[in-house]
C-alpha cells in the first residue's frame, strides 16, 4: 500500500533578486520518512523551511502539509508540527524550567514525564537563565520544546548547530526514536554524515535548487567501488590507460588515475596491478557527500 504524501512542494519558488531565493522547488514527503536537506549557508535550506512552517508566502507554486496549503492553512497545520529553527530566540522568561513548562501549558501537555526524559538524555541543565545560555544550551532546550509536544511531523532546521560531538550522537539517537514511532522528519543540515546515518532520501539545494535527490539506502547498496592508482612508471600508466576499465579521472603530470569499478570485477583488476609498479593504490569511499560532490562538479563543468 503506497503511504501517504505528507509534504508536497510543487515549483515552488521565492526570489529576493540577484540570484537569491529558491527557484521552482519540487520534492514529497511520505508518511514516516526522514528526508533530509543539505546545502552551504544561503543555499535556500532556511526559506524553504519558511515556507513550510507557512512564515513565507510564495511568490508562485505552493506547499501543502497534510493536503493543506501551508500559507493558507499556517495555524492549522502547526498542530501537527514541531519546529526547530536555525536560529533560536527565546522570549524574556527567567530560565528554561520557566519557559518548558509555559510551552508544555501551551501545548496542553499534562505530563511533563517525556520532557523529562529529553531533558536527561540530552544532560540540560533547565536551571539556568534563557538569555545567558550557551549556544549547545539553547539548542538542548529548543529540542526539548519541539520534541517533548510529540507531534507526528518535524520539520527541523539545522537542529545539531552548536552541540559537541558527544551530543551530537546523542540527537541521531533521538532522531532514531522518533523514526521508530513513525514520524515524518524535514531535517535541514550541512553536516553529511548525520544526513546518511539518519535520512531515507536527501535533497541538495545549490544557489536555490534542487541539484539532486539521492535514495540513501540506494547509495549505502551500491556495487560500484572507486580506486586512486599511482604508477611509478609512466609508461605502466600509459599501458593501463588502454585498457578496458572505467577512467573517471586523469592526472597524467602524477602518471595517476581514478577509476570505477564493480565489486565482482575486483579481483581481475589486482590480478592485473600485479604486472604493474605501483607508488599506490587507495580506495575513495563512496558516500553521501562524493556522490553529491560529483553530480555539482559535473554540472559546474557543464556550465550548468
Amino acid at each position: 500500500m503506497e503511504k501517504e504524501e505528507v509534504i508536497t512542494a510543487e515549483n515552488l519558488t521565492k526570489d529576493y533578486g540577484q540570484g537569491r531565493g529558491i527557484f521552482d522547488l519540487n520534492f514529497s514527503i511520505k508518511k514516516g520518512e526522514t528526508f533530509g536537506f543539505v546545502g552551504t549557508n544561503g543555499s535556500g535550506k532556511t526559506t524553504t523551511i519558511r515556507h513550510i512552517m507557512g512564515f513565507i508566502k510564495p511568490q508562485k507554486g505552493s506547499v501543502k502539509v497534510l493536503s493543506k496549503d501551508a500559507w493558507r492553512s499556517s495555524c492549522e497545520i502547526k498542530k501537527d508540527v514541531s519546529y526547530i529553527p536555525g536560529e533560536i530566540a527565546f522570549p524574556d522568561l527567567k530560565d528554561g524550567i520557566t519557559f518548558l513548562k509555559n510551552q508544555a501549558e501551551l501545548l496542553g501537555l499534562k505530563s511533563l514525564d517525556y520532557a523529562n526524559y529529553l531533558i536527561k538524555k540530552l544532560q540540560l541543565d533547565p536551571s539556568a537563565n534563557l538569555k545567558r545560555m550557551s549556544k549547545g544550551m539553547k539548542q538542548k532546550t529548543a529540542i526539548v520544546a519541539a520534541l517533548m509536544s510529540d507531534k507526528d511531523i518535524l520539520i527541523l532546521d539545522e537542529p545539531t548547530t552548536g552541540l559537541d560531538p558527544l551530543m551530537r550522537e546523542t540527537f541521531i539517537e533521538l532522531i532514531f526514536e522518533q523514526k521508530a514511532k513513525g514520524k515524518t522528519i524535514f531535517m535541514s543540515s550541512q553536516m553529511f554524515d548525520e544526513l546518511e546515518l539518519t535520512c531515507d532520501r536527501v535533497a541538495l539545494i545549490y544557489n536555490g535548487r534542487i541539484v539532486d535527490i539521492a535514495d540513501v539506502n540506494e547509495l549505502k547498496s551500491s556495487t560500484l567501488r572507486t580506486y586512486k592508482i599511482e604508477f611509478l612508471q609512466k609508461t605502466d600508466y600509459q599501458k593501463f590507460k588502454r585498457l578496458s576499465y572505467k577512467i573517471v579521472r586523469d592526472q597524467k603530470q602524477y602518471n595517476q588515475v581514478t577509476i570505477q569499478i564493480d565489486d565482482s570485477k575486483i579481483n581481475r583488476l589486482f590480478k592485473t596491478l600485479k604486472n604493474y609498479k605501483l607508488k599506490f593504490i587507495s580506495e575513495i569511499k563512496f558516500n553521501l557527500e562524493k556522490h553529491f560532490t560529483d553530480i555539482l562538479a559535473k554540472q559546474l563543468k557543464g556550465g550548468e
